[in-house]
């Protein structure tokens, strides 16, 4: 399935939450945890590929997620393929025996919002609160259009590639972007 979507950053979640109800968006998943843990080969080779395979625990549920290599424009483009998976701990370890290792985790806490033509998703992080809208092109800009998001605004970059910039400008020296890593950085 191919994946098109954008990232914007959010500075009012109650502001957002507003809009998308006034545009006839309903909620589908309330706020919920989700931790994610990106797999690669020692060489790095999924990475240097630009792809991407991820574990992903959201609240009880496990997925199994590649990602192709996309294409970045105005809108991220991608070939998405996911799977639940009924074991989290024992799919980590099917992949390490394929010599897989877990290179980067993330978390998140996220809430799920459509008008049954899209998807907006809206996720807190530890390093600020950030929107997806996902779904046709046009639809995505009309969507970004209703929640007062500038084209300019409009962030095709993941979540690794966020918290890499984040880490950079402010000298930190956290290897995962989960809560806990993100608090003990700015203790020392």
């Amino acid at each position: 399935m191919n994946e098109i979507e954008i990232k914007f950053r959010v500075g009012s979640m109650a502001g957002v939450t507003r809009k998308l109800r006034e545009s006839g968006f309903r909620l589908i998943t309330r706020r919920t945890h989700e931790m994610n843990t990106l797999y690669d080969f020692r060489d790095r080779r999924l990475r240097k590929r630009g792809e991407l395979l991820r574990l992903r625990k959201y609240g009880s549920s496990w997925v199994l997620t590649h990602k192709a290599k996309g294409r970045s424009g105005r809108h991220k483009t991608r070939i998405e393929t996911e799977t639940p998976v009924a074991d989290g701990a024992k799919m980590g370890g099917i992949l390490r025996h394929l010599g897989c290792e877990p290179v980067f985790r993330y978390e998140k806490f996220r809430s799920e919002w459509s008008d049954g033509k899209g998807h907006v998703v809206l996720d807190v992080t530890p390093i600020g609160n950030f929107g997806e809208i996902e779904g046709r092109s046009r639809w995505i800009d009309q969507t970004a259009r209703l929640l007062g998001i500038d084209v300019e605004d409009y962030i095709t970059q993941t979540y690794s590639e966020l918290f890499t910039a984040w880490n950079r400008r402010r000298a930190r020296k956290a290897t995962e972007m989960t809560f806990k890593a993100i608090r003990s950085s700015s203790a020392s």
